[in-house]
């Protein structure tokens, strides 16, 4: 059984992502993409667009020193045009760790990512973190 190409766009971001290669993920999102990040901390909000994305995953890798990493564990699509990934995402920034479990929730139209919509198993955590 084939993999959907959705759940395929999907895990050739997380490994552009873990890899840094920039490049690569800009080629999968529209111009006009927009990641939201839950919380209250700097980085939450929503980044409109793929500089002001790609610049969000910049500022992880650069918050936390290059420790950052991310463990893929499921996709799930659903045939129309929407992928949901769940992952455990691992830090180090300052004097604190985090091994958090997450998970993104994707639109996709025409074969690219025009929206991520991300969770987190401890919204508090992910503040405490980041801030």
């Amino acid at each position: 059984m084939s993999e959907h190409p959705d759940a395929a766009l999907v895990r050739r971001g997380y490994n552009a992502f873990s890899k840094g290669d920039m490049d690569a993920l800009a080629g999968l999102m529209t111009a006009d993409v927009i990641h939201h990040v839950p919380g209250t901390h700097p980085l939450s909000g929503h980044h409109k667009g793929r500089e002001a994305v790609l610049e969000l995953y910049r500022r992880y890798a650069e918050e936390t020193g290059g420790t950052m990493r991310v463990e893929l564990h499921h996709v799930l699509v659903d045939g129309r045009g929407h992928a949901m990934s769940f992952h455990t995402f691992y830090a180090d920034r300052k004097d604190r760790g985090m091994e958090i479990g997450g998970g993104l929730f994707f639109t996709v139209v025409g074969g690219k990512i025009t929206d991520i919509d991300e969770c987190t198993a401890d919204i508090d955590e992910e503040n405490a973190f980041w801030a």
